[in-house]
């Protein structure tokens, strides 16, 4: 691209305290190393990468690694971390919440704090927060507030409660199945049906949900609801936003593309997480994909993601 344009919704960033929490606690992100990061290293990415906006979130493990008054005090240092990037280059950077899922009403309290005081631009939510799933019953207040809001949620995966396959970090094969994993759990527990001004953007070109989309719905009335048709459900699942992270290749672009609804696909890069090599390998294929209706590159690119961030509109 001759100048930066593209909005990119999966941007990660690396907040200095929870850089230090997660190495005193030998953790990192799914077998993945927790790379460096700068406001600086970040802008000059995005100019060599045209993209605009970064919207900055926090990936997994998240803010919630075991005590609830830790997680409540993490993600608030995370948070008003976040809110200062932001205000120093409102026009490069947007900023994505974190909550400290499952603790229900830390949660609640940490999106409205951030939301209307911080004037976050949405929140993140991974896949599952220590093996409980999105669709979790008790994380009904959470979405009744987000949906009031018509906030914008941006789901990232998580490790899945299960081992590691050797030799194999989670973000290479387990990050997708989880996405996928936790979307038709949105959908079958109603959460998608129920808030209908919540905008839900999944990670990664949403997993493997756009290539089995038809095979949940087909199944369902089924083995699982006899009183959901596979309208229902097609309904639900077309529901989400997805982003290109790591995505934008010859086989699963054409299939996240036929499925998506119109506007619903948005740029996305996973860096730092994804080094910036990954970005431009993937740059390549969106560039260069020949089977672009009419202004639907543009979309992809940046359009879309305006619609969702009216404040990023030119």
């Amino acid at each position: 691209m001759p100048f930066p344009a593209r909005i990119d919704v999966h941007q990660h960033i690396v907040p200095p305290v929870w850089a230090r929490t997660l190495a005193a606690r030998g953790l990192d992100s799914g077998g993945w190393a927790i790379p460096g990061w700068s406001p600086e290293s970040a802008v000059a990415m995005m100019d060599q990468q045209g993209i605009a906006t970064g919207v900055l979130s926090a990936t997994a493990p998240g803010v919630h690694l075991g005590a609830d008054g830790q997680a409540r005090d993490l993600a608030r240092a995370v948070n008003e971390y976040g809110a200062e990037v932001v205000k120093d280059n409102p026009a490069r950077f947007g900023h994505f919440a974190s909550v400290p899922l499952p603790d229900i009403d830390a949660a609640v309290a940490e999106a409205v704090y951030a939301l209307d005081v911080l004037h976050a631009d949405g929140v993140v939510l991974l896949s599952n927060a220590h093996g409980r799933y999105l669709g979790d019953p008790d994380f009904e207040p959470l979405w009744a507030e987000l949906d009031r809001r018509a906030a914008n949620v941006f789901v990232h995966p998580a490790q899945p409660p299960m081992p590691l396959l050797p030799g194999t970090p989670a973000p290479l094969a387990d990050y997708v199945f989880d996405t996928t994993r936790s979307a038709l759990n949105l959908v079958l527990n109603g959460v998608m049906s129920r808030y209908p001004d919540v905008r839900v953007i999944l990670s990664h070109g949403g997993g493997f949900l756009p290539y089995a989309a038809y095979r949940f719905c087909g199944l369902t009335s089924i083995a699982v609801d006899p009183d959901r048709t596979s309208e229902d459900v097609l309904r639900d699942l077309k529901r989400f936003y997805f982003d290109t992270a790591l995505s934008a290749s010859p086989s699963a672009l054409p299939a996240l593309l036929a499925f998506a609804e119109p506007g619903h696909v948005l740029y996305g890069s996973d860096w730092p997480f994804a080094p910036q090599e990954a970005g431009s390998y993937y740059n390549h294929f969106l560039e260069t994909y020949p089977d672009f209706a009419p202004g639907q590159e543009e979309a992809v690119n940046r359009e879309s993601a305006e619609a969702l961030f009216p404040r990023l509109a030119r």
